[in-house]
């Protein structure tokens, strides 16, 4: 399985959506929420039923568990609380995790690994993506010694990333309330994303299969990026396989994802451009505080290191000066 990880807003859910047009790939969103928006608000899927009514996830379900009813999302709330956080990933980096916490690990890893599995028997798929992004998840099921895990490590300019976690976003999957996604400060989210940059970094030195995508070359080459994360995946594809990619867009059919950035309602074609509004309307002030703050981290992707002039720019601001 690929579990995409990464801080929200980086391009996750576009990244996803254009993954699951390949063959033999099911895409199915952030399944970390399925257990609260899906079993128990029963929000509505990707595809526009309410998650009850989908026949898709019904028969996961069935498959799974036996049925919604038979599986209980306080019991995954209360195993998430106990071993699914930043805070327990020193304990999940350790190579024997003993007593009551590896108890409740392998518990909650087996939410995962049944719901996986079914996915992969109802879809026909070879490949299930889960866009949960959440780091400490990717931790707890590197432990899991039935899956074969992949994490797409997905990064984006921080400045880009926290002027989008400034705006107001309606959830649409809420149809009988409003419902909005939260919002941070940029110097907060600044921090969120050096902290989980580099905790997604480490699984790599941990053996865990990783692999960086960067949002920005994504934008730029979105072929080029598919077929290398298509070899990482382990997917034999050919052109045609692409043929969903065409001249700067994609054509994106429904998915059966369960939460997401509000775009995994989109269909049919749809522009590959980079969202580059954040240069426009962030205020200086605020990005110089999370250029400041996310430097370090950045620099090892790229991002805020001065780029050279070219020399015939040195040589006519030299002879003018």
């Amino acid at each position: 399985m690929v579990f995409i990880a990464g801080v929200g807003r980086s391009g996750s859910t576009l990244l996803e959506r254009v993954l699951g047009e390949l063959p033999g790939v099911c895409s199915v969103g952030e399944v970390v929420h399925l257990w609260e928006r899906g079993v128990r608000n029963n929000e509505r899927c990707g595809c526009g039923a309410a998650f009850h009514d989908c026949p898709f996830w019904r028969r996961v379900g069935e498959v799974a568990f036996g049925g919604w009813a038979n599986a209980d999302p306080d019991r995954v709330h209360e195993l998430q609380r106990t071993v699914d956080d930043v805070r327990y990933v020193p304990r999940l980096v350790v190579s024997r995790v003993g007593g009551e916490f590896r108890r409740a690990l392998e518990e909650y890893n087996a939410y995962y690994e049944r719901l996986y599995a079914a996915v992969r028997q109802v879809s026909g798929c070879h490949v299930v993506i889960d866009s949960s992004k959440r780091t400490s998840l990717a931790y707890c099921l590197r432990r899991s010694p039935r899956l074969r895990l992949r994490v797409l490590h997905v990064v984006r300019d921080s400045r880009a990333v926290a002027y989008a976690w400034t705006k107001t976003v309606r959830r649409p999957e809420v149809v009988d309330a409003d419902s909005y996604m939260p919002r941070f400060s940029p110097a907060y989210l600044a921090l969120l994303w050096n902290g989980h940059n580099a905790l997604l970094q480490a699984l790599r030195w941990l053996g865990t299969p990783r692999r960086l995508v960067r949002y920005e070359r994504f934008m730029a080459a979105p072929e080029a990026v598919l077929a290398d994360v298509a070899h990482f995946a382990e997917l034999s594809i050919d052109e045609t396989a692409l043929s969903f990619l065409d001249d700067g867009h994609v054509r994106l059919s429904a998915t059966h994802t369960v939460a997401g950035n509000p775009m995994r309602f989109t269909t049919g074609r749809v522009e590959l451009r980079r969202d580059d509004e954040w240069r426009r309307s962030f205020p200086e002030g605020q990005r110089r505080v999370v250029s400041a703050l996310t430097f370090p981290v950045g620099a090892c992707y790229g991002y805020g290191v001065p780029r050279p002039r070219p020399a015939a720019e040195r040589m006519s601001r030299a002879s003018a000066e």
